[in-house]
């Protein structure tokens, strides 16, 4: 986009492929040939075998090599080729050979250097789009607007530069704009629909992009770029299975997927980060979301075991965060992920620094004009208010965008925790028991606020089985607090009265002994009052015949008078 005709799409379906030599009547290609078809590794040979063999001038022999060679992405061997023009023929090149060398450079991502080559060049469109670029990439803001104002409204290329400058600033609808208003004056230019497409996905019409990608599919169907971003959109729209079977496509079609870089970073993706230790460290110099995807790799890996298990997740995040400190975020995704890393952090080393931190990178992305009304954007507001624990507006953030997350493990558990806050523990069990994600079950977060809303419920029959169920020792010490308070304080005396005891063969504190009397002593009232059946009076007489406390004997006496005086049998 940024230099001209360099950044013409495909137009021919057998671009890439090499033409087959030596067939019978065949004619030998020239270097026309293969520049018109887009074949530039057969350019390039070509190219290679003149320069070798001394045919033709050396000078324009290494212009077609640089050519060539750049549009095969090998950067380094362009420059060469340029450097070699400039070096061995002094003075009869063009000009314009530093502004191609300031795009192979730009590539290369020596932005400084760019610069200066650039700057010998002749002034004019071209020079201004690749100043435009490099001002974007080194972040100089007023380099940016004063090459911004040198663009022309009537130049389409430099309006393709202004477009993936939007583009590349997550400015979506205004690049939008300016690609819909070419496609409009050059029907012809289906590659613009690529663009279009790319724009749409963006701004998350996922249908809206795979309806206007189809038109360039019509015509290419074995474009590795355009499937890709099928498959990207198949992605958010279904999952990583249904977007894998798109890039299958690829492979049908002889392509190497990995010899694909963005296509080998994408499929890590849809296979939910199996082998991203192994291709995606290589990939971050060269694709950003690289980065940001390895981060998210090392927070799931981190997060495999949820709640107070630091000692499980802390290695996880740990990583995710030297992989994220030091970059500045400049989109709504990266400023998302730092804050949920700096939220990780907080929570497993008690930083307050770093919670705050995270809250204040949620609310910039909430609050913003662009993301305040789109689902990540109250996500952001929603988790900026859980930092802060004002549960009553997490709550209204996160049942706005409800039923488009009804699936989505995270949401529901967010969203249960601040329900239960609140006390709204019907609608809290409903969404806890949305999850199942298996990890995030064996939590005692998880397994503790559960127990809670079945005893606020009513139901300390479940509470009491997800202690059975629970196999280590402290999380079922805790699980045990929580059910014997909460159970007495609902008045569930019998589960308060079992959990009581289990404390109290623990640990024979008084405090246990006296919240298992005042237990048992409310099982008896209920049974009194009617309101309990004779097992639970059963279950209570076992439970106080084990304590050896003195007034065990008053207790028992009175209970079997009066199950003597209401005709009830109890066993002896």
């Amino acid at each position: 986009m940024m230099i001209g005709p360099f950044s013409r799409k495909n137009k021919n379906p057998l671009a890439g492929k090499r033409r087959p030599q030596n067939q019978p009547g065949a004619a030998m290609s020239t270097l026309e040939d293969y520049v018109k078809d887009r074949d530039f590794t057969g350019g390039l040979a070509l190219v290679d075998f003149n320069i070798k063999s001394g045919t033709g001038e050396k000078k324009d022999n290494l212009m077609w090599a640089g050519y060539c060679a750049f549009h095969l992405n090998d950067f380094h061997r362009a420059f060469n080729c340029y450097q070699e023009l400039i070096t061995a023929h002094p003075g009869e090149f063009p000009q314009e050979v530093y502004l191609f060398e300031a795009c192979c450079l730009y590539y290369m991502q020596m932005y400084e250097r760019a610069e200066e080559e650039a700057l010998k060049g002749p002034d004019g469109h071209l020079r201004n789009r690749i100043l435009f670029h490099i001002a974007h990439k080194v972040n100089d803001e007023d380099k940016l607007m004063r090459y911004h104002q040198k663009i022309s409204s009537d130049d389409n290329r430099d309006q393709l530069s202004l477009a993936a400058i939007h583009y590349l600033r997550s400015h979506f609808q205004e690049a939008t704009d300016i690609y819909k208003g070419l496609l409009l004056e050059n029907r012809e230019d289906l590659a613009l629909n690529v663009y279009v497409a790319m724009c749409y996905y963006k701004l998350d019409y996922y249908d809206v992009s795979l309806e206007i990608l189809a038109v360039y599919l019509q015509a290419f169907p074995d474009s590795a770029f355009a499937i890709n971003l099928k498959a990207c959109n198949h992605y958010k729209l279904y999952n990583g299975k249904a977007a894998y079977q798109v890039l299958k496509v690829l492979v049908d079609q002889g392509h190497n997927l990995a010899a694909h870089d963005l296509i080998t970073h994408n499929t890590v993706v849809f296979n939910e980060g199996n082998l991203a230790l192994q291709k995606l460290p290589g990939l971050v110099d060269s694709i950003p979301q690289a980065r940001l995807n390895l981060v998210i790799y090392h927070l799931k890996r981190g997060r495999e075991v949820r709640g107070d298990d630091n000692h499980n997740n802390s290695d996880g995040i740990s990583e995710a965060w030297e992989l994220i400190k030091d970059l500045e975020p400049a989109t709504p995704q990266e400023y998302i992920l730092k804050g949920v890393v700096n939220a990780s952090v907080g929570q497993v080393s008690g930083s307050a620094k770093h919670l705050k931190n995270a809250q204040q990178y949620f609310q910039l992305v909430g609050a913003s004009a662009s993301e305040c009304d789109t689902i990540p954007g109250r996500q952001c507001m929603a988790s900026c208010f859980f930092l802060l624990k004002q549960f009553d507006d997490v709550n209204i953030y996160l049942n706005s965008i409800k039923t488009y997350m009804y699936n989505d493990d995270d949401f529901n558990w967010n969203h249960g925790i601040a329900l239960a806050s609140r006390g709204n523990y019907k609608a809290a069990e409903e969404a806890l028991l949305l999850i199942q994600n298996e990890n995030y079950k064996k939590s005692y977060v998880f397994i503790s606020w559960l127990a809670r809303c079945y005893i606020m419920n009513g139901n300390p029959r479940n509470a009491w089985e997800l202690y059975l169920k629970t196999e280590n020792s402290n999380d079922s010490l805790n699980l045990l607090h929580l059910i014997s308070n909460d159970c007495y304080r609902m008045g569930h005396f019998l589960y308060a009265a079992k959990a009581f005891d289990v404390l109290e063969r623990m640990d024979p504190d008084p405090e246990y002994w006296e919240g298992k009397r005042g237990a048992c002593v409310g099982v008896f009232q209920m049974m009194v009052a009617g309101k309990a059946i004779k097992s639970d009076l059963v279950d209570v007489l076992a439970m106080v015949r084990s304590n050896t406390n003195p007034q065990v004997e008053y207790m028992l006496r009175v209970i079997k008078i009066w199950c003597s005086e209401n005709g009830i049998n109890l066993p002896s």
